[in-house]
């Protein structure tokens, strides 16, 4: 079996108490409890907004800063993630569109080396 990350991006102006309801936490609710009784699920995170990201570079000499802000200059971020054990991209995929619709929200789905 390999690993994969699917992960849930949401825009940084996503404000979950507009954009979730009932509804959609039921959504995931199940689709949880679907991965697992598959025997699928090895983790799944909720991260909090990417504003409150700190980001650590180093520069050639080895100096590391710190900054607070995210690493990845851009309007949308990671939101979410599960850690699923499946037998190929395919199966993996059909997981992540499960995701996508729970979620109502984009969602990448990467392997594990």
């Amino acid at each position: 079996m390999k690993r994969f990350l699917v992960a849930i991006h949401h825009r940084d102006d996503y404000d979950p108490a507009i954009a979730e309801d009932e509804s959609m936490h039921r959504n995931i609710d199940r689709l949880n409890k679907e991965m697992v009784a598959a025997g699928v699920r090895i983790f799944v995170g909720g991260l909090h907004r990417a504003i409150e990201a700190k980001s650590i570079q180093t520069d050639q000499s080895g100096h590391l800063s710190v900054t607070g802000c995210p690493y990845l200059r851009t309007d949308e971020h990671m939101a979410g993630f599960w850690v699923l054990e499946c037998a190929d991209m395919d199966d993996a995929l059909e997981w992540g569109k499960k995701a996508a619709f729970a979620c109502l929200a984009p969602v990448e789905v990467r392997e594990f080396h």
